[in-house]
């Protein structure tokens, strides 16, 4: 064993699994174009009022979660938690055209028990728009997410969404869900026992059998959010019907942030653990541009983990490839003359994937690399090769490669490699 290891909680990704990163990540990215969706990338870290303030003081992220620091000019940063603060805060910063559509792909940090699928530094994939609070924009983000996942072959999924109301509407329903708690308070989870007075919402969002028990039996928020609430979350179920995504309504999910407002939405595997089977989420948060010093602008979004979603992937069985990331030829050169180094760079130059010893192996040597990269063909150049002015081209993926083989000019080789691949 080395010395230094991967700290607890993060983890290396190498090849061949890291193709499967790459084609994750680069099918999402089409998406976000497909869609109108143009990258940005942040820093990450921030200084820790931004997370403070988008996510909440309050919130178990901030107070037991986040990596937090003190530079050496005594400012106070954290590393990113989640993927929508930062976002928000550089549109504030920049104040780009609206509605301003954002993707992402970025590493998040929340010191937490590592477990399937959930790791101190994970990955996300997301998106954003900022600056219309029309409910055909929900739909537009909860689609994108949708096809996504259709696109990486998820079957087994499942979309469950709500309506959090606005800061009004909610808030009459949150003091009656006060009142309730207060009343039950010696039911509730231990932790919740003790911290359910700080925020009420999220004891709808505990998982644990003694708050479902009781916030089961109190108000439900569907009931009290207001007729503007009421109507655009209609538009939204009504958006997401016509296109053939059909969402469960879920009166206790309120996500785990204090900016959402109004439409609340999370997916979730039947392939996974029930206790662990969230694979994306998000929502409109109509406040969080304010609560960063910017002017009110409407805002929604959705995160997806990229680890959680290629257990998913591992879990429903699917075995295709997100990514063809094979190697099309594998130059062997026996001569001292180092021909394979203009040979590869010509084919690479011309699209194709190729791969070559180094050391001056011997053929034998150099055949068994061949093999190990799944390459389709083997170029093999040797003292009589180099006499003749031509290649040898053999096909290793014959059953008998020694006989599948040719001879082809060197001025020509690219051309014959071409010709074999297409037929």
């Amino acid at each position: 064993m080395s010395e230094f290891q991967a700290p607890i909680g993060t983890h290396d990704v190498i090849g061949p699994q890291s193709y499967e990163w790459e084609g994750l990540i680069g099918t999402f990215a089409e998406f976000a174009h497909r869609f109108g969706f143009s990258l940005v990338i942040s820093p990450m870290f921030e200084d820790i009022g931004v997370f403070n303030r988008g996510i909440g003081e309050n919130s178990d992220v901030a107070k037991k979660e986040m990596y937090v620091f003190t530079d050496r000019g005594e400012r106070t940063y954290a590393l990113r938690p989640e993927g929508t603060a930062s976002v928000v805060r550089a549109f504030v910063q920049h104040n780009p055209t609206t509605p301003w559509k954002a993707w992402y792909a970025t590493p998040a940090f929340r010191y937490e028990r590592p477990q399937a699928g959930r790791y101190r530094q994970h990955h996300q994939v997301g998106v954003e728009v900022l600056g219309s609070d029309d409910p055909a924009v929900d739909v537009e983000v909860i689609t994108l997410a949708w096809r996504f996942y259709e696109a990486i072959g998820l079957k087994r999924i499942r979309l469950l969404i709500n309506s959090m109301g606005h800061d009004e509407c909610r808030g009459a329903y949150v003091e009656l869900l006060k009142a309730h708690l207060k009343s039950n308070v010696a039911s509730l989870c231990d932790e919740h026992q003790k911290v359910w007075e700080l925020n009420p919402l999220r004891v709808l969002d505990c998982k644990k059998t003694p708050c479902i028990e009781v916030t089961s039996k109190g108000p439900m928020l569907p009931d009290y959010v207001c007729a503007d609430c009421s109507a655009h979350f209609a538009k939204v179920v009504a958006g997401l019907t016509s296109l053939g995504i059909t969402p469960e309504l879920n009166p206790r999910l309120v996500r785990g942030f204090d900016y959402y407002t109004r439409t609340t939405f999370e997916f979730v595997a039947d392939s996974l653990d029930g206790a662990q089977n969230a694979i994306g989420g998000g929502g409109r948060y109509d406040k969080l541009a304010e609560e960063l010093g910017g002017k009110p602008t409407s805002g929604i979004g959705f995160g997806s983990g990229i680890e959680r979603l290629l257990l998913t992937r591992e879990a429903e069985g699917i075995s295709s490839a997100l990514v063809d990331r094979s190697v099309d030829v594998f130059v062997i050169d026996t001569t001292e003359d180092d021909l394979a180094t203009s040979l590869c760079d010509e084919l690479r130059r011309h699209g194709l994937s190729v791969e070559r010893a180094f050391d001056g192996r011997s053929m034998k040597s150099q055949m068994k690399l061949a093999d190990k990269s799944g390459a389709r063909f083997a170029l093999l150049i040797g003292p009589q090769e180099q006499a003749a002015g031509q290649v040898t081209i053999r096909d290793l993926r014959s059953a008998d490669h020694e006989q599948a083989q040719s001879q082809v000019s060197r001025d020509s080789v690219t051309t014959a490699i071409f010709n074999l691949i297409t037929k």
